[in-house]
């Protein structure tokens, strides 16, 4: 039995020739992807100045590009089911190239906007097949170190985005940090085509029109109902609408995936207690992660009033620190399993966001720099455990739905935490009477609140689960 039990540990669900060259194109299209997401974060205040918007209009740039990704996101389970993986990672690289060139090339907001959202669609694509296929192609054995590589890049991409576009902007226009997506989705694009393998069946179940029109409204109408209120205000019957409509739809898109035979998005496995918690605990991790990205690059330009290229060099020792606990972390889980390292992540994040709140205009760089490399040792610590605790509790096909679930709220919590940040900050920034840079870091303090909270619920959540295996 223990032989037996060996022998399946050391054997991949599906076996390719070459496991690691056919997960490059997706690792490499799903770093640019997750690239995408913080990138623009540090150029916010010169594309604002450049295309002459609010704050509450270049947000969209961040929240348009993870709404479309929330909504692409749960058609990822169907599509797979109609397309071979080889089909769907072409196609996404392929759009994500047009997109970048398109973002480059605009003239305007509205261009630019629509570029930012065609790039979406790939990241929406290729980031759930990403771990599904490596849930498939690596044996139980080494899995914990291939969740780690893959949450290395959903983990180190948005912490090394703002740095690399510091670099950019100081001697070159925002046009080119999209010109700088070009050349690693060219390399992906050859990895897909000569290295990547077909993995799972092509079922082509019947399409459910009904369930595609409610994931599609409901996601849209509640992310775009948070966008708004940074504008319109929380009152506002427009915001308190779409939430209403939100809510409603995607409570009818639940309850019709959990009762017809073919469902888009398998939602029953939320029965599972470990995919469950591991899930929230990811979601929530993500949440911290984008709101105190969101908000540092901005608080060291218009509250600390550094140079662009500064902030960029400041944001460098985090993304460092979170590449190497991203690595570190996934090796830990095959040894030590999720339960402690969830824990004690979460407890460290949630001392570098209250380090934050202690920020003020004249703080030390050094202060801000190790808040953030707290921060970004606690994210990572508890983010590749957490991930694979959940997924390693499932097997065969809803292990795809799985990764699709937890990428897909990732996104819905992601759009939601950056359009919550950006309108605590206004609220923050309006309420004070000081300075500019004083009013702006007031600001900054009311929307630090934001990461606070999701690291205390994320925390309650690792010190109550029931669902750690016993080796935990």
């Amino acid at each position: 039995m223990e032989q037996q039990a060996t022998l399946n540990a050391s054997k991949p669900r599906v076996v390719v020739k070459h496991p690691a060259l056919a997960m490059a194109s997706m690792l490499i299209g799903a770093f640019v992807g997750m690239f995408s997401e913080t990138s623009l974060n540090i150029a916010l205040p010169k594309l604002m100045a450049s295309l002459g918007v609010t704050t509450a209009t270049v947000q969209w740039l961040v929240t348009g590009y993870m709404l479309v990704i929330g909504v692409i996101l749960p058609l990822n389970s169907l599509i797979t089911k109609w397309f071979t993986t080889r089909q769907v990672v072409i196609f996404g690289l392929i759009d994500f190239l047009v997109g970048a060139v398109i973002a480059a090339l605009a003239p305007s907001f509205a261009i630019l906007l629509i570029g930012r959202m065609i790039q979406g669609i790939a990241t929406g694509l290729i980031l759930p097949l990403m771990f599904s296929v490596a849930m498939q192609v690596f044996p139980p054995a080494k899995l914990g170190t291939a969740m780690g590589v893959c949450a290395l890049v959903i983990m180190f991409a948005p912490a090394i985005g703002p740095t690399l576009t510091g670099l950019i902007l100081a001697k070159l226009s925002w046009h080119w940090i999209f010109w700088a997506f070009v050349p690693f989705l060219v390399i992906a694009l050859l990895f897909a085509l000569t290295s990547l393998e077909n993995v799972g069946d092509l079922s082509r179940p019947k399409v459910d029109v009904l369930s595609i029109l409610t994931s599609v409204i409901g996601f849209a109408s509640l992310v775009t109902a948070v966008s708004f209120a940074s504008s319109r205000g929380w009152g506002s019957p427009l915001v308190l609408g779409l939430l209403a409509l939100g809510i409603i739809v995607l409570a009818i898109y639940a309850y019709r995936q959990v009762h017809i035979a073919e469902p888009i998005l398998n939602l029953k496995i939320f029965a599972n207690p470990a995919f469950r918690a591991g899930a929230l605990m990811v979601m929530l991790d993500f949440g911290i992660i984008l709101s105190a990205m969101y908000i540092l690059p901005m608080y060291m330009q218009k509250g600390l009033l550094l140079p662009v290229a500064m902030t960029g060099i400041i944001m460098l020792p985090g993304g460092i620190v979170n590449a190497l606990v991203s690595a570190v972390s996934g090796r830990l889980f095959d040894s030590v399993g999720a339960k402690w390292l969830t824990r004690l992540g979460f407890i460290i994040a949630l001392v570098g966001a209250i380090m934050l709140l202690t920020t003020g205009t004249h703080t030390a760089v050094a202060f801000v720099i190790a808040a953030h490399v707290v921060l970004m040792i606690g994210c990572p610590l508890a983010m590749s455990p957490a991930q694979t605790h959940a997924l390693s509790a499932l097997n065969g096909p809803t292990s795809g739905d799985g990764s699709t679930i937890m990428n897909t709220l990732q996104q819905i919590i992601g759009a939601i935490s950056t359009a919550l940040a950006t309108s605590l900050l206004g609220i923050g920034e309006v309420a004070s009477h000081g300075t500019a840079p004083q009013a702006f870091t007031a600001g900054v303090h009311v929307a630090v609140y934001l990461p606070v909270v999701l690291a205390v619920v994320a925390l309650i959540i690792a010190l109550t689960t029931r669902s750690f295996k016993q080796r935990d």
